[in-house]
Parts: structure tokens; C-alpha cells; sequence
């Protein structure tokens, strides 16, 4: 009854289109019956007018006209308050939404500032997609909400949901606003939110899902484990013959020194089944880019995962950074990334190495060390087909293009699907 009331209140647009669909419908079914009556007539005793057969069907077209005029109005309507931030026409964001719903399913692992531009490429292509993020940070924001509420550290899990989201969205921006004074700097409220959110909805994973409800992502973030893990490195240090056991994930970079083995403490973790579940349901699975030891092993080390990775059916494209990482991969080579990856977790993983062959210097400043390609008798070329092309952000060319990155994985995709043979 309360929602009869509803229905029935003044202002809410809805009953005056309602009472014309009702009355267009009823000249419809008064003109029908006319013709109807009148096919009759002509029948039994040969009567009829042209001027009645103009006036039935002009009752058709008049009650089709109301009843076309009605619809297209209580659906706006009804749709109005469902389209939050959504621009444009209703048809086309219908049409874009339907054809990304039927979008191949990826699966994109990694963490740090690279792995978003894989989502902000493909979200636009697909909706069925799962990030899936590590949760070993323990510096900056993250780390201090670790410590301090016994929570996931959430930075890797709030970019990435960022990069499903639309950037343009006042919501997207508030959640990376980051606080520079006070008690809260250098703090992202989107941190602050989703340990909030994790409080009252009792877990992470209640968490995640209301998040990407606010904020209207293109699919999921998930972390690839649920369990407290740290990061834990085997580094050497520089001039020196000796190597040192560094503990946590921002003392490793620091150190300065040639990271010779990563690890998880405790290295037991298990992996979390949502990561599990979408790993072996994807078509695609993309690895990176983003902190080879920092971000993408951590991920890969999680023995659920690894193990997800090698028992799917999706193929697996393994991104490699455009540039160096200081204090991780100084002087590495495409073949360098893909030595240490199967040093840690052996082969199998992926297929496909999608590597950078362009090193434009406008923009890229003093600072900035391309990837450089892997030596032509290199024993990769034997395991791995090797994709070179220009993934470079024009802007911040020391950073993948989504655009780029997505065009690149999808042709990639297609030519396997073909059955094509990739260079």
C-alpha cells in the first residue's frame, strides 16, 4: 500500500504518460475493432465506406503515436534516477554499456601506478575485468592504516579501482584527493574510505564491492590473498661482496643494492578464492606492468595464484615496463624481466612478452632509462613469443599509453583466436 501511495503522489512525472498509454492503447483497440466489424459487414452484405476505413485507421495511427509518445516518456522517468553521472543519451550509454557486458573476460595482476593503465585502456572495451592487486605495501598511507587499524593496506586496491572508474567523475577524483597538512596528511581519502567501509561491513571484501558500487567501476579489485603479508628481500649491496636480508617492501628499494631474491613472510599465504575463481574463468590474463619485485611477484610468489595461472585456459601476456625502476631493475633488459619472473616462479606462466621498442626523448627528462630489448639469440625467443611496438605515453613516455596497451593486447588476443602466428 505504501508503495501505491508512492505511485499516486503529485509530481513524480509518472501517471498523466501512464493515463495516456492507457487511453492510446484503447483507440487502438477501438480502431481494430472497427476494421474488424467492418471486414464483417463487407462480408455479409457488401457495405462500406472509404470515410470509415480513413477514420479506423486514423484511430490506429493516433492511439500507436500516444502510445510510442507515453513509453519514451515514463522510461526517461524511470531511468532519470539511476543515471547518476552518466553524459549523453540514454541509447548510447545503453549500447556501450551491452557491448561491454559481452566483452572478453581479463584478468590484470600486478599493483603499483602500472597496472592502471592496463584498466583505464581495456574498461572502455570490457566490463569483465578483475584486477587482482597486491597487498604486501607498508610505507606511506597504506602502511600507517596497517599499523595503525590492522587493515589490507588499500593504495594498490584504491588506484586500481580508480582506473575502472571514470576519471571525469567528481567521486573518482575526491577518492584520490590526498590530504597535505594535519593529523590526516598524506593520507588518500580513498584509503581512509575503504578502511573505513572494511569496519563496517566487517571485511575487505564487503569493502571492495561497495566501493566499486559507489563510485560505478568497470568491473572488480580483488587482493590476491586476504592474509597479514610482508615483503622479504635477498639484496646485494653496491660495492660490497656481501648480501643482506632487507624486510619490508619500502626498505627494499632503498637499499640500494641488486635484488637478487624476493620473498613473502610468511611465505605460506593463500590465495583469495574471488583471485582464484577469476583467474581460471578469464580469456585473458595480463601480468604488469608495474614493480617487478615490488608489485608483480608479490602476487605471482601467493602459491594459489601461481598454481590458477598455470591450470587456465586464458591466454597470458606478460606486459614489461617501458623504463628502469632505481633500486629494482637498474640496467635491465626485456630479457632481464623475464629471467628473474621465471627464476621466482619458474615457466609457464605466460605466452606472451609485450615489450616497448620506442624511446622517444621529448618529455622523458634526465632521469628516465628505457627497457632495452632482449639480445637477438636470447634463450627467451624460444619460449615466449616476443611482441615489440610503441606503448609509450606521449606525455610521460617513461609510462605505458592505455590506449596503446589495450589496442596491443586485444590485437594480440584476436590473432591468437585466428589461430595467426604472433611475431
Amino acid at each position: 500500500m505504501n508503495r501505491l501511495i508512492k505511485w499516486l503522489t503529485l509530481g513524480i512525472g509518472i501517471k498523466r504518460w501512464l493515463v495516456l498509454l492507457t487511453l492510446s492503447a484503447m483507440i487502438v483497440a477501438i480502431g481494430i475493432s472497427s476494421i474488424f466489424l467492418l471486414s464483417i459487414n463487407i462480408h455479409i452484405a457488401g457495405l462500406s465506406t472509404l470515410d470509415e476505413l480513413i477514420i479506423s485507421f486514423s484511430f490506429i495511427i493516433l492511439g500507436c503515436l500516444g502510445i510510442a509518445t507515453s513509453s519514451l516518456k515514463i522510461t526517461r522517468r524511470l531511468l532519470e534516477p539511476f543515471r547518476g553521472s552518466q553524459q549523453g543519451k540514454v541509447i548510447d550509454n545503453l549500447y556501450a554499456h551491452s557491448r561491454r557486458q559481452r566483452g572478453m573476460k581479463v584478468v590484470a595482476i600486478g599493483g603499483g601506478t602500472g597496472l592502471p593503465s592496463v584498466l583505464r585502456g581495456l574498461k572502455g572495451v570490457t566490463s569483465n575485468i578483475t584486477a587482482v592487486v597486491t597487498v604486501a605495501d607498508d610505507g606511506g598511507s597504506s602502511g600507517r592504516l596497517r599499523r595503525e587499524l590492522g587493515v589490507l593496506p588499500p593504495g594498490d586496491l584504491r588506484n586500481n579501482i580508480a582506473a575502472l572508474a571514470d576519471d571525469e567523475n567528481l567521486m573518482t577524483r575526491l577518492f584520490q584527493y590526498r590530504f597535505n597538512a594535519g593529523d590526516l596528511g598524506g593520507h588518500a581519502f580513498g584509503n581512509l574510505f575503504i578502511s573505513a567501509l572494511a569496519g563496517v561491513t566487517g571485511s575487505i571484501e564487503s569493502a571492495l564491492v561497495e566501493t566499486g558500487r559507489v563510485l560505478n567501476i568497470q568491473g572488480q579489485v580483488l587482493p590476491a590473498t586476504l592474509d597479514d603479508v610482508n615483503l622479504a628481500a635477498l639484496v646485494q649491496l653496491p660495492n660490497q661482496n656481501r648480501s643482506i636480508m632487507v624486510h619490508g617492501e619500502s626498505s627494499i628499494t632503498d637499499a640500494n643494492g641488486t635484488i637478487e631474491e624476493i620473498m613473502l613472510d610468511p611465505a605460506s599465504v593463500a590465495a583469495y578464492s574471488g583471485s582464484v575463481k577469476a583467474i581460471l574463468e578469464a580469456d585473458v590474463v595480463v601480468i604488469g606492468p608495474g614493480s617487478l619485485f615490488t608489485s608483480i611477484l608479490p602476487n605471482l610468489l601467493v602459491k594459489g595464484i601461481q598454481e590458477a595461472l598455470r591450470a587456465t585456459n586464458a591466454y597470458s601476456i606478460y606486459v614489461c615496463n617501458v623504463a628502469t625502476q632505481p633500486g629494482e631493475t637498474d640496467d635491465f633488459s626485456v630479457a632481464d624481466h623475464v629471467m628473474a619472473l621465471e627464476k621466482h616462479v619458474g615457466r609457464g606462466i605466460f605466452q606472451v612478452v609485450l615489450a616497448n621498442n620506442v624511446y622517444p626523448a621529448e618529455n622523458a627528462g634526465s632521469n628516465t632509462r628505457y627497457v632495452t630489448p632482449a639480445p637477438e639469440n636470447h634463450d627467451i625467443f624460444q619460449r615466449y613469443h616476443i611482441r615489440y611496438t610503441d606503448l609509450t605515453d606521449s606525455e610521460r613516455p617513461w609510462r605505458h599509453d592505455p590506449a596503446k596497451l589495450a589496442r596491443s593486447i586485444i590485437k594480440i588476443r584476436n590473432e591468437e583466436r585466428s589461430g595467426a602466428t604472433i611475431p
